[in-house]
C-alpha cells in the first residue's frame, strides 16, 4: 500500500479524522497529505524536537507552554509522552504518532470525537511499527 493510500484510506477514510500527513521521523519531508494540509518545514522539525527526548525537555516546555504550530495554525498541547503529542483548538485537534520511520499526523475536526480520532492514528502507528516502519 502506498503511503498516500494510508492517509486518505485509514487516517481520512475512517470518519474519525478529516486530514492526515505522514512525515519522515527525521522531519524533512513529507510523504503523504490530504490536500488541505500544508504542513511547512519548520513545523516538522519542531514536531521532530518534541518527540526527540520522550516527553521532557525543552522543545516541551516551549510546546506546552507556546502550543505546537501545524499548517499554519496553533493548537494548545495538553498530553505528550514516548511518541505521541496530542493537541486541541477548541473542538477540533490533532494526533501526532511516532513510528520508528515515521510520523504520523491526524487532524479531527469540530463534528469528530477526540478519543475516536486518537484511537485511529494510534492503532495505524502500532501496524506500521510491527511491519518494520
Amino acid at each position: 500500500m502506498s503511503w498516500q493510500a494510508y492517509v486518505d484510506n485509514s487516517l481520512v477514510g475512517s470518519g474519525h479524522l478529516d486530514k492526515g500527513a505522514i512525515i519522515s521521523a527525521a522531519g524533512d519531508s513529507i510523504w503523504s497529505a490530504s490536500p488541505d494540509f500544508d504542513i511547512k518545514p519548520a513545523e516538522m522539525k519542531n514536531i521532530v524536537e518534541i518527540l526527540k527526548n520522550n516527553g521532557s525537555g525543552p522543545a516541551v516546555d516551549k510546546a506546552f507552554g507556546e502550543g505546537v504550530h501545524v499548517g499554519g495554525e496553533r493548537y494548545v498541547a495538553f498530553n505528550i509522552a514516548d511518541r505521541h503529542i496530542y493537541c486541541r483548538q477548541g473542538r477540533q485537534g490533532l494526533v501526532i504518532v511516532q513510528t520508528k520511520q515515521a510520523i504520523l499526523v491526524g487532524h479531527y475536526g469540530e463534528s469528530q470525537i477526540a478519543g475516536n480520532a486518537t484511537q485511529t492514528v494510534e492503532a495505524l502507528a502500532d501496524y506500521l511499527i510491527k511491519s518494520g516502519y
